[in-house]
């Protein structure tokens, strides 16, 4: 029809390009929210992923006492453990943080079997040792750190790592510093025997690489991409079994992790 007038195609094209601003609003609003539940839900899920807190170490370290003083505050006597333990830890003046604190057995048969049910919802671990004995237990100390510190698992989420060096209120208890050095030393030999050996026989079928550290250097804990503490403790205490557990600097680090 000769009296209608057909809509310019630039002007149509334009309307086309150029969205309603409600329409772009409500866009918008919706992408936040989605954005928000995604990072809650991200939030959530690495707060209840990572809430344990493992206490690791040989047999007759003392991680039983100490497990059972920092929920009772008691003494108790103890025995070689053949499962695990396990409570809800709450930190901090107010108790509002909490953490599940769990006790693997010490046993050479039993632990890695605990460790690698236990692994993954690792937030800490707390490595127990028996400062008294470590003269002569140095290298199943370290060997058995060694397999932790190997762990694909370990190594891929980093939990913060506390080697508690219990049982010193014994007057021949070795110092924090000195069992660090000496563990140092001992686990940059099996570094070096590890990555010599057969991969049939330095523990990679279970999912650890074999080089600890970095190539080239002398192992220390600072090359491990987890933070490493030590720190002095004594879960029987300096007045034996009717007195208070030393353990001080080990409650504020688990109030730290929490």
């Amino acid at each position: 029809m000769a009296g209608v007038l057909e809509p310019h195609p630039d002007a149509t094209q334009r309307e086309l390009r150029s969205p309603d601003p409600a329409v772009l609003s409500v866009l918008l609003a919706l992408l936040a929210v989605a954005v928000t539940i995604l990072l809650w839900r991200i939030v959530q899920g690495r707060r209840r992923a990572g809430k344990a807190v493992l206490l690791l170490g040989l047999c007759d370290a003392g991680k039983t006492l100490l497990f059972a003083r920092l929920l009772t505050g008691k003494y108790r006597d103890t025995q070689t453990s053949i499962t695990d333990s396990s409570a809800v830890y709450r930190v901090g003046i107010d108790k509002s943080a909490s953490v599940t604190l769990i006790d693997l057995p010490g046993h050479e048969s039993l632990r890695l079997q605990f460790l690698e049910r236990f692994k993954a919802a690792a937030r800490a671990i707390v490595f127990v040792v028996d400062s008294v004995a470590f003269q002569r237990e140095v290298k199943d100390v370290a060997e058995f750190l060694y397999q932790v510190l190997v762990d694909s698992t370990v190594l891929k989420n980093a939990p913060a790592l506390l080697i508690a060096c219990n049982k010193q209120d014994v007057t021949m208890a070795k110092s924090a510093k000195l069992i660090q050095q000496q563990l140092e030393k001992e686990l940059n030999t099996l570094r070096v025997t590890r990555s010599a050996a057969p991969s049939s026989l330095d523990g990679s079928a279970a999912g650890g690489p074999a080089q600890l550290g970095k190539k080239g250097k002398d192992f220390d804990f600072s090359q491990l991409p987890m933070k490493v503490e030590f720190l002095e403790c004594s879960a029987r205490g300096s007045k034996g079994e009717e007195g208070d557990a030393d353990f001080e600097g080990l409650e504020k680090w688990l109030a730290k992790v929490a």
